[in-house]
């Protein structure tokens, strides 16, 4: 299964919205990452294949080779994935959307996009290209299976049949209209083009896509109810991901539609409370976190900002050691991770504030303090515009 989602760039071990990920290589300016749950769904595709489905149709060969065409099937299908999300990636390049990358984890694959599609053709066409490489390959496959009858061995010949369905048998999969599949958002180009709403255009195609992760849910308990316990908790896994990432894509419509030419000049403080750096983290913690409760606070020093303290740092310092230990010796310095422009995008805002997990960043102008930025006056901004204009 794959999905494309908006999300943000991660770095070689990075977070987002897949946790720590492992950057594997980079094809045409694409960076491929791994998840560790894909290393699941392949150890568990290796063992189906080798034990259950080879042996089931391609009989009379020993084990070890058994495990070998598992292996080499498994390496096709994560081949086979990376193409797809290539083709998605490529077309997307060519209609101006940021791209960051590809990963890969244990439902599939998802080429991450920086943003949403300019346009309804655009949509369209970007998610078509996908499903139509997976049939490509399919086609390749399976006529590489045909023409080299002669030339290549059983095992190799049953690995490049296997390929050839399985690759239209994801075409088909994400055929299906249930949004953030790519069928999904082909039904949400359609709608688009139609109604002439994104926000509304999406509300639909994640409904029909919520239901049909719930239809998965049921069908997978019905398969535990008939015997089949694994393949109905995987049934089950897969519908509440749909599900899930269904109602968080119109979700992040929403959020987008309510920030869209918000810059954080407006949300940030332009006074806020700072520390310095020669105090010792015993007064950091009376003076200031027991009095003002924020959990990162700029360092300073002769007016000058120096970087940051949170609760999270002081936390890592043995409680006997606060009077003794500076704020100076602990704090983190300035970093893209922990600082922002105040004529920067509140999206973006936020996205930087997701992918880092910082609830608090400094605002920094021509070098100079600012102000802070806080999740919580952004969210609360998002609460009432979205109560007033979205509902």
């Amino acid at each position: 299964m794959k999905q494309q989602e908006t999300t943000t760039e991660a770095k070689r071990r990075s977070g987002g919205m897949f946790g720590q990920r492992y950057r594997l290589f980079s094809v045409f300016g694409f960076n491929v990452h791994l998840d560790p749950s894909w290393l699941v769904l392949g150890v568990l595709l290796t063992w189906s294949l080798a034990r259950g489905l080879f042996p089931a149709y391609y009989e009379g060969f020993p084990d070890s080779v058994y495990w070998w065409m598992g292996l080499a099937g498994t390496l096709g299908l994560f081949l086979s994935i990376i193409f797809h999300e290539l083709c998605h990636s490529l077309v997307a390049r060519k209609f101006g959307i940021p791209m960051k990358g590809i990963t890969l984890f244990i439902f599939g694959g998802v080429a991450e996009m920086g943003d949403e599609p300019p346009d309804a053709r655009a949509e369209f066409l970007m998610s078509l290209s996908g499903p139509a490489a997976s049939v490509l390959a399919g086609v390749v496959f399976l006529g590489a299976n045909r023409a080299a009858e002669e030339f290549l061995s059983a095992p190799t010949l049953a690995v490049l049949e296997y390929l050839g369905w399985i690759n239209l048998l994801l075409a088909g999969f994400n055929l299906l209209p249930a949004f953030p599949l790519d069928g999904g958002r082909i039904l949400r180009s359609i709608l688009w083009k139609w109604r002439g709403s994104l926000g509304r255009a999406t509300r639909t195609a994640s409904g029909i896509g919520s239901l049909f992760g719930i239809l998965l849910m049921l069908l997978g308990l019905l398969a535990i109810f008939q015997g089949n316990p694994i393949g109905g908790i995987w049934w089950i896994l897969i519908g509440l991901f749909l599900k899930n990432a269904a109602e968080n894509s119109y979700r992040q419509v929403l959020i987008n539609r309510a920030l869209e030419g918000e810059k954080i000049r407006r949300f940030m403080v332009t006074e806020p409370v700072t520390v310095p750096d020669s105090i010792s983290l015993s007064e950091l913690v009376e003076g200031y976190i027991y009095r003002y409760h924020h959990k990162m606070y700029p360092v300073v020093k002769s007016g000058d900002v120096l970087g940051c303290i949170t609760i999270r740092q002081i936390k890592s310092v043995p409680k006997d050691e606060w009077p003794v230990r500076k704020v100076g010796e602990i704090s983190s310095r300035l970093s893209p991770e922990n600082t922002i422009r105040p004529d920067t995008g509140a999206a973006e805002a936020l996205s930087l504030m997701s992918r880092s997990g910082n609830s608090r960043l400094i605002v920094l102008e021509n070098d100079r303090l600012a102000g802070i930025l806080s999740l919580k006056d952004m969210l609360q901004f998002l609460s009432l515009r979205l109560s007033a204009e979205f509902r």
